[in-house]
């Protein structure tokens, strides 16, 4: 079933400083994104990572690609303190200072990144922010450049495995603006914006990637 822990964005990490945010999920996903992004990621440059939350995946993939600068943000305040507190702790000198962005915000007036990243954001928002993110993915990221998105989906008339379900009704019944989104609806804001999908990734606890290239 969906891990329902990716709903409840983090919880004290009772270690360590106030700051630093634990959300349960991050250590059970994070080596399955990682490695799906050792297939997708160029071997340098800046990879943006758009509502990183706590920050923990940010400073783990910050070990796991050295070569590579990565950018967390989040437009919770409150996340960006825990992300730069995770950074302190870990010590990863490749992994920025958290902005704070807003994928409902005009613009961003930031550098141009080589991927951008997306984990459990789409379904905790209204369809309006993954509007927002594809519109501003368009603007930033190169031909052939990749955007990636992980969480849960539907897939159609594919079986949808019972937690999904009563993961779609929990989101519903706290934000009527929530909820898991159709594969297809995905492909088509993407094709809208210049994206082409080029894979979907089964992943744990009924998770998808899905992989966009900018055409």
């Amino acid at each position: 079933m969906t891990d329902k822990s990716d709903s409840t964005p983090w919880f004290r990490d009772q270690a360590g400083p106030e700051d630093e945010k634990h959300a349960p999920a991050t250590l059970r996903n994070r080596d399955a994104i990682v490695a799906v992004l050792q297939d997708v990621l160029p071997d340098t440059g800046t990879v943006l990572e758009i509502a990183s939350g706590t920050g923990e995946h940010a400073v783990y993939f910050g070990e796991k690609f050295p070569d590579m600068t990565w950018q967390p943000s989040d437009p919770d305040p409150e996340a960006c303190r825990s992300i730069a507190a995770w950074t302190k702790r870990a010590g990863v000198s490749n992994v920025l200072p958290p902005l704070q962005l807003d994928a409902l915000a005009p613009a961003w007036d930031i550098d141009k990144p080589v991927a951008i990243l997306c984990i459990n954001m789409v379904h905790i928002a209204p369809w309006e922010a993954s509007i927002g993110l594809f519109d501003k993915a368009t603007k930033l990221l190169e031909w052939g450049s990749t955007f990636f998105l992980y969480g849960p989906y539907f897939q159609g008339d594919a079986p949808t495995a019972q937690g999904n379900r009563d993961f779609d009704h929990s989101l519903k019944s706290r934000d009527l603006r929530w909820g898991i989104r159709e594969v297809d609806d995905m492909d088509a804001l993407a094709q809208k914006n210049g994206f082409t999908r080029t894979d979907l990734i089964e992943m744990p606890a009924n998770n998808l990637s899905l992989l966009y290239r900018r055409d």
